[in-house]
């Protein structure tokens, strides 16, 4: 997947985003065991220390929280019930992709259930790589659930594994990313929500 086609960032709902999440949704995106693997992910790949949970709302999965984790959404109310949060940032990426935050400022990212959302992913994904330590590792997860009318069409589109691939390819298309990993965390036979992640470290350092 070399190039998007035309309408591949469109969604049904062409609004600003701050209309939809005006309100705050303190519900779960994925179902509990999808949510569990979210959580052993985190831990399998070590993430701590000083954290920035992409997209995030009222819960943020980590089996045990960061030290410091700073989590960044859309409505000030679900940012504010996070107890693992130590700082809150409103923010729309969609609107502006730049993240308002230092360069070089956490040890790892996570973006899970939301990266679907992105209109300008490849934007956000360079400007992760600025945000992050040398070496900092950023995760993605994600389903087959969202918000349809606020999906991006090539997302709504495609199957699961080219999801897989979508997210790789931003890997890819942004500067500052090393190879990225994909992995599938339920198994093919699973009958809940499926999860799949996909993950890559900084080229620098």
């Amino acid at each position: 997947m070399d190039l998007f086609p035309p309408g591949f960032f469109d969604r049904a709902d062409p609004t600003g985003d701050a209309r939809f999440y005006s309100w705050p949704r303190l519900v779960t995106h994925i179902d509990d065991h999808a949510i569990a693997e979210v959580g052993a992910l985190y831990a399998e790949l070590g993430i701590t220390g000083t954290v920035l949970d992409l997209m995030g709302s009222w819960v943020s999965h980590f089996r045990t929280p960061p030290e410091h984790l700073t989590v960044l959404g859309m409505n000030a109310d679900e940012l504010a019930d996070n107890p693992a949060a130590d700082a809150r940032v409103v923010h729309d990426l969609n609107t502006d992709p730049h993240l308002p935050l230092d360069n070089e400022a956490f040890d790892a990212v996570v973006c899970c259930v939301s990266v679907d959302y992105l209109t300008r992913p490849v934007d956000v994904f360079a400007d992760v790589a600025r945000v992050l330590k040398p070496g900092g590792l950023f995760v993605c997860t994600f389903s087959n659930r969202c918000f349809p009318t606020k999906a991006i069409r090539g997302w709504l589109s495609a199957n699961d594994a080219e999801h897989c691939a979508i997210v790789s390819r931003y890997f890819a298309l942004a500067p500052g990313w090393g190879e990225p990993v994909v992995d599938r965390r339920t198994p093919l036979n699973h009958r809940g929500d499926p999860l799949y992640a996909v993950w890559a470290l900084t080229s620098r350092g």
